[in-house]
Formats: C-alpha cells, structure tokens, sequence
C-alpha cells in the first residue's frame, strides 16, 4: 500500500508538557495538529481539561479540540472513525501531521483500531446498572479484577462506565474485555510515528500539583458550578470536576477537593504511563528534548 501521509503521535501523561511541544513542532515541521483527548473534544469543558491557551490555538491549526457536545454520546469507536476520515482528506494535500493526547484508547483506536464489540442487551445493562447502584464503585471493579486483570490493571478504576463495558462484554461473550482491543493492527494509508513524553515521577508530580492550583486560580471552580446541573452525563465523570461537584453536594469541604483532584490526576498519570509502556512502537523522550525529538522525526520520514 502506497503511503500517503505520516501521523506524528505525541503521547504521555496528563502534565508533563504535551501541548507546548506538540506546537513547537508543528509549527517546525510546518504542519496541523489533532487532539487525542477524551475530554478536551467537549467544547462546555475548557479549564479542567487543560485544553492549549488562545495563543496556541492560534498558532497552530488544530483538530478535535473543543468539537463535540457533553450533551451528545461519544466514544472511541467514533473518533477511530472521525479521525481516520479526516485524515483521507488531509493527506491529499499534506504531507504530515501531529496527534497529541494522553487517552491511550483513542491514541490506539486510531493507529491500530479496535475491534467491533457486541451489542449488549438491554436487560443485562439494565442488571449491572442496579447492581452498580445498590453496591457501589468497589464492587464493579472486584468483577473486572476477577473477569478481566489485564484490562483492570489498565483501566481508570474510577470510571464506573469503563468498568461496566468490561463485565457486561465477559457476561455476553464469556471473553475478557481485553481480548476484543484490536492485538493486529488495522491497515491504514499513512505510516504512523510514536513518541512518548515521560520525565522523573517527582517533578511530574510538582508539574501536576502546580497545574491544578492554576486551574483553581483561572476559575475552575467557576467552571464547574456551571456544569453541576449535568452531573450526571458521562463526560463529567473526570478528575477536576467530580471532587468539585462533591465539594457543591456538601460531602468535603474545598481544601480536600484541591487536593483529591491533585492525588487523582497523579494516579491517573500512573495509569497513562502503564498504557503507553506496553506498547514498544513508542520511542521516549523528556519534553525538553525539542532538537533531538525533531531530528528523530526528520530521520524517520
């Protein structure tokens, strides 16, 4: 198959300084940027998710970034479909492109695909919803620890909507959630270039700590009460908004939502690190490394 593009994927975990680098380069490969985060898509959703500044969005033409609506479902299968589209599209008239995120599954969904799952019965939905209801988060994911330990050592354990898939998929199928994400990789026109951002776990832990308290100072808080009457939607589900929303239903106080958001979004990392290393196509680097991250690229396409 003749290629007709290269996909530039810059990945890693939430903080450690993917936006900056991503339109450095693009803006020295001369080329556009897709987004591959799960939350930034949503356009009601802008502190929490540290969707790029104004000065960035200007910079650099970017994609997926602040297109979709909390109010209208959403998933990787979608994207895998959107993006792939796109890119049909773009690689007639460019030669390159950068996507930048830190959802390993959308990342995946697009360089490899996923494989389609099984619609799920309405009755078995409904069963693990009351069951999820009555016992609470601990119990979902003792069934996806038992019915599936490779995907529960990967997946946000605090995602009930994740966890769900899992044991309603196991229930149907009698197969590992696991084994349904695509292990070959879908053909695809362009070739596809992974680089991983990592640096010491200490100062990624500062770098989190200190966004968050930016994101309190420009008005999460603020951000947040307006979107408290939708709760319940599965977008905000998400670290930065659900410890506010706790902190607004009188449960904590505001001192220990701060300081929930920092430790979930430092376990998050974790989780973000544990996906990306398990796939050996990713070259690392720390985000520093702008010259040698370039040439790298310039050396392989």
């Amino acid at each position: 198959m003749k290629i007709s593009g290269h996909l530039i994927v810059l990945c890693g975990p939430t903080g450690v300084g993917k936006t900056k680098l991503a339109v450095d380069l693009a803006k020295s490969l001369d080329c556009e940027i897709i987004s591959a985060d799960s939350r930034q898509i949503y356009k009601e959703m802008y502190i929490g998710t540290a969707v790029p500044g104004k000065t960035e969005l200007n910079s650099v033409v970017h994609h997926f970034i602040q297109s979709h609506s909390i109010h209208n479902y959403y998933n990787a299968s979608m994207f895998e479909a959107e993006v792939n589209s796109f890119l049909n599209n773009y690689f007639t008239q460019n030669e390159r492109i950068i996507m930048v995120g830190g959802s390993g599954l959308y990342i995946d969904a697009v360089c490899k695909g996923i494989d389609d799952l099984p619609t799920i019965p309405h009755d078995i939905r409904r069963k693990w919803l009351e069951l999820f209801k009555n016992k609470g988060l601990k119990f979902l994911q003792d069934q996806v620890k038992k019915c599936d330990p490779e995907y529960y050592n990967e997946v946000d354990r605090n995602n009930p909507k994740r966890l769900l898939k899992a044991i309603e998929v196991f229930e149907i199928t009698g197969k590992p959630y696991s084994t349904f994400l695509k292990k070959e990789s879908k053909p695809r026109s362009y070739s596809t270039l992974k680089i991983g951002l990592n640096i010491k776990r200490d100062i990624l832990y500062e770098r989190i700590n200190h966004r968050v308290d930016q994101m309190i100072k420009v008005g999460l808080i603020e951000e947040a009460r307006a979107l408290y009457p939708h709760q319940k939607l599965t977008p905000l589900n998400t670290v930065g908004y659900k410890e506010l929303f706790s902190y607004f239903d009188g449960k904590i106080p505001l001192e220990e939502a701060i300081e929930q958001i920092k430790n979930h979004s430092r376990a998050y990392a974790r989780k973000q690190i544990t996906w990306f290393r398990r796939d050996p196509e990713i070259i690392w680097f720390e985000p520093e490394d702008f010259e040698m991250i370039r040439n790298y690229i310039y050396e392989k396409i």
